[in-house]
């Protein structure tokens, strides 16, 4: 065995020269690899004993990618460009082992190889497009020639993990070995290469898959069609199925420099920079200073729900879904059936979708079991209450479970707004006592707010950020303060959004500037999803219980304008819940701004994307300084996973990092001076803006 560099070693086995790259833990294309596999394969050609080359890695996969934390740095070593061509123009047949994953660089490296073998657990992916970048090392040219156009839009637009066995189908693994027996069969097959006399075939040089698509437009202008809604906005989609045109319609070299002029387009753009800050941001949000890694975790093997409602039935499925069973309470039989219905419903519409199997459905309905009686949670590890928001009512679940619970469950409240210690005082164990605030769908919605508490335990902190994992969701720790981060920031959003309408702008006006920003749809749009009447009281603003004057909402609602579901809401609906903008509502809205004297006036899209977005900023800013989030990264996460903000601009932190906090200062005072306190800038913005600095600075 003769080592190359750290990570590499080559070993000659009767004539295969057996090249190996060792980097934990995922073999990423570091300098070192790079230079192990360059020096590699040039010592392996230079040794007349070595008559073919299988390229290999150890560990727990083969090269899983780019080593992204070398972004934007100075380059050492050799560049994975001439790593390739040092394989590429082997004088020896070379052969890609794969097994783990082969992504990003780590299957342009396996793309530049004379044949590709793979174990069947094996998968292949260009993932890049995640990151907001295309393949920029040949991945772009290379994949159309050898799985044809059509699947390369799939797999590069997507950036799918393709499993092994649809790789042998589509040509892009030559030969499955046996699993756990990789090396063994990586040899076998140089051998057969050699036996065979076997050409030295470059897929570069492929050309019958590119000659089928010529000619053919409409396989490109079908796709973005196709596909237009899920990539609107974003810029890689569109730059990688340029390069695949590219690789179609031109000449290999010319096809690679439309890559690198793309690849850098994106590399230095905005986008790019915001979804790697993601990337990044999702992995730092499990982390907690005050909690350490070795944090005893509480076993959590059966769960209580109170309430078998929207939410409490969606958070039921998270767990039923990992295998963990769960009693849901109820107060009366038929809301528990009602509950446990839809439940199975849901399920039954995944199964017909083919994402589960009947049986899945059958196993996951049986680990839901309901009861009308709170003392059936006695044996539940943890509990989580999951009823309308009203302090009263939860404090008094919260004083009844303190007595029924067993020592060391924990007990949660998935409320979105209310005073978690407040709701702790309820009980004699506040350290057992923590928000767990789930997103509506509960089992869709990627977002759990975790809140702490003032007392709630270390234990309980580090077992619900696990639990949250375990469960698929992505958690950001927060403290207690109204509406936590992502709420108490919405707020802010829809207060100018309201205030807006009042001055000129309609609803749709707002909607379309916040649906062109990136969000899914505006405020008034997700009203009528939703249903006016939700939270509607008429007591709220009539009569002697009335604790606020009648608004627009309200006498949409007492049109019976309830939204969607009833045909109209802000906005008028046909058959197919299309949209359009409403006379009515806009009548109603001018009577109220006539008679509450409000000066109407022509608004620019400029002002209102500053006045819906700069005060969440500013919101932000003030939730960092009183430690209410960890990280300016943390909030940013809230916002991509919980409320729709578009991933392509990293988050309203991130965002206000882009604009420059010094713009994002002189416009919410420009305001202030118009309108009043509720634009004053922070103190933490204004310091951050006079010196020079971003959210990303602080530590």
């Amino acid at each position: 065995m003769t080592a190359i560099n750290s990570v590499t070693d080559l070993t000659v086995e009767d004539g295969i020269g057996v090249l190996t790259l060792n980097s934990p833990p995922v073999n990423a294309l570091s300098a070192n690899v790079r230079d192990g596999i360059f020096e590699g394969i040039k010592q392996a050609q230079a040794d007349d004993a070595v008559k073919a080359i299988v390229l290999i890695c150890d560990g727990r996969t083969f090269i899983a990618g780019a080593d992204i934390s070398e972004f934007g740095g100075a380059q050492k070593g050799a560049s994975l460009f001439e790593a390739q061509e040092m394989m590429e123009n082997s004088v020896k047949p070379v052969i890609a082992a794969i097994h783990g994953t082969a992504l990003g660089g780590g299957l342009e490296v396996a793309l530049v190889a004379n044949y590709r073998v793979a174990v069947p657990s094996a998968k292949c992916g260009l993932p890049e497009v995640a990151l907001g970048l295309l393949p920029g090392a040949g991945g772009t040219q290379r994949l159309p020639r050898i799985v044809g156009a059509e699947k390369a839009l799939e797999m590069m637009t997507s950036g799918a993990h393709v499993p092994a066995k649809q790789c042998l189908e589509m040509g892009l693994v030559d030969e499955l070995v046996e699993e756990g027996k990789l090396r063994e069969g990586a040899i076998a097959f140089a051998r057969k290469v050699l036996a065979e006399n076997r050409p030295l075939k470059k897929v570069r040089d492929l050309q019958d898959k590119m000659d089928a698509a010529r000619g053919h437009p409409e396989i490109f202008a079908d796709f973005r069609k196709a596909n237009a809604r899920k990539f609107r906005g974003f810029l890689a989609p569109e730059s990688n199925i340029k390069c695949i045109e590219a690789a179609v319609n031109l000449p290999f070299d010319e096809g690679m420099a439309v890559e690198r002029k793309l690849f850098m387009e994106l590399m230095t753009g905005v986008q790019s920079a915001a979804q790697r800050y993601v990337f990044f941001a999702e992995r730092q949000v499990w982390k907690v200073p005050d909690v350490p890694e070795d944090t005893a975790i509480l076993p959590i093997n059966k769960v209580g729900i109170i309430g078998a409602g929207t939410m409490g039935g969606g958070i039921a499925m998270n767990f039923a879904n990992v295998g963990i069973p769960v009693k849901i309470v109820e107060m009366k039989q038929d809301a528990l059936d009602r509950g446990l219905g839809v439940i199975r419903k849901n399920y039954e519409n995944t199964a017909k979708r083919g994402r589960l199997t009947d049986a899945q459905v059958e196993e996951r309905t049986a680990l839901l079991t309901g009861s009308l009686s709170l003392e059936d949670l006695a044996d539940c590890d943890l509990i989580i209450e999951a009823v309308f928001e009203n302090m009263d009512v939860k404090k008094d679940i919260f004083g009844k479970l303190d007595k029924i619970a067993k020592p060391g469950a924990i007990l949660a409240t998935n409320t979105s707004a209310l005073n978690i210690d407040e709701i702790a005082t309820a009980t004699t164990r506040p350290e057992a006592v923590i928000g767990l605030h789930f997103f509506s769908p509960a089992n869709v919605m990627r977002l759990l707010e975790v809140v702490r508490a003032d007392k709630t335990s270390k234990e309980v902190i580090a077992t619900s950020m696990k639990l949250a994992k375990k469960i698929g969701k992505i958690a950001a720790l927060v403290g207690v303060c109204p509406g936590f981060v992502g709420n108490r920031m919405l707020f802010q959003r829809q207060n100018q959004a309201n205030a807006l309408v009042f001055e000129g702008a309609m609803p749709w006006d707002v909607d379309r500037v916040l649906f062109d920003f990136g969000f899914p749809m505006g405020p008034f749009a997700m009203s009528d999803l939703a249903g006016l009447d939700i939270g509607y009281r008429k007591e709220d603003y009539e009569g002697e219980t009335a604790k606020r004057p009648k608004q627009v909402r309200d006498e949409l609602v007492e049109l019976e304008r309830r939204g969607q579901k009833t045909g109209a809401g802000y906005y008028d609906y046909d058959e197919n819940r299309v949209a359009k903008p409403s006379a009515i509502t806009e009548k109603i809205i001018k009577d109220y701004a006539a008679k509450s004297g409000a000066n109407q006036r022509d608004i620019s899209d400029e002002e209102i994307l500053e006045r819906t977005i700069f005060p969440m900023i500013n919101e932000g800013a003030k939730i960092l300084e009183e430690g209410k989030a960890i990280r300016a990264s943390d909030i940013d996460i809230v916002w991509i996973n919980g409320y729709g903000w578009p991933v392509y601009r990293g988050g309203p932190m991130f965002y206000g990092d882009t604009v420059g906090l010094k713009k994002v200062v002189e416009r919410l005072e420009h305001y202030e001076k118009q309108m009043g306190d509720f634009f004053k800038p922070s103190a933490l913005l204004k310091k951050l803006a006079e010196e020079g600095k971003g959210f990303k600075d602080l530590k």
